[in-house]
């Protein structure tokens, strides 16, 4: 356990070459494609976050919470790795293998990656006072397009009926606030042994 909780992002980046290759030799398409291309950006930004540069649970804890112990509070070494492989692993790995089946987790993840768009572009980077915070680049340059051709497909092809979006929409809404605010809120421990290592400190690159 001790291993997952400090690798999972290293794991998921070996997972999007993975998938990465899986497409390029396959016939995947439409729909599926994009939400298949949306968990390896997922991936790519948990990277990001977590391994180079790194340094986002001192951004988020220092920045967002003011911290007096942004190595461990709120978001602690254990609460991320819960979050990131449950809200963001199994939804974004079942909308791209139900795809079709299930357009309304497909709705519901690209809401969770368009919420990582707005929050690392505007809301890290106003409250912050930067330009950059990690998890940035993969939001503009994957999240944003990957979103947007999604929910254009979606539209144009009426895939999806006014209760399917009514289903994602609801659903996103939960993953963005139960799913990721509120478990790092219930697993939040000033006294918690699940510290992040010092190289997740841009003071410390």
């Amino acid at each position: 356990m001790r291993f997952l909780r400090n690798h999972w992002f290293d794991i998921g980046f070996i997972a999007a070459i993975i998938i990465g290759v899986f497409l390029l030799i396959s016939n995947v398409s439409g729909i599926q494609l994009l939400l298949c291309i949306n968990l390896i950006a997922l991936f790519l930004h948990q990277f990001e976050e977590y391994r180079f540069p790194g340094y986002f649970p001192e951004m988020l804890n220092s920045v967002m919470f003011s911290s007096t112990q942004p190595d461990r509070f709120p978001l602690n070494s254990n609460s991320a790795l819960i979050v990131n492989l449950t809200t963001g692993w199994l939804f974004y790995s079942l909308a791209a293998i139900f795809a079709g089946n299930a357009i309304w987790l497909g709705i519901a993840t690209m809401m969770v990656s368009s919420g990582n768009f707005i929050g690392h572009t505007f809301i890290f980077n106003i409250k912050g006072r930067t330009l950059y915070n990690p998890g940035m680049l993969t939001s503009v340059i994957l999240f944003l397009p990957i979103s947007v051709c999604f929910f254009y497909l979606v539209i144009r092809s009426g895939s999806a009926t006014p209760l399917v979006w009514i289903a994602g929409i609801i659903l996103g809404i939960v993953l963005n606030y139960i799913g990721v605010l509120k478990l790092v809120e219930w697993f939040k421990n000033r006294n918690t042994s699940y510290v992040f290592s010092r190289r997740h400190f841009k003071s410390d690159d």
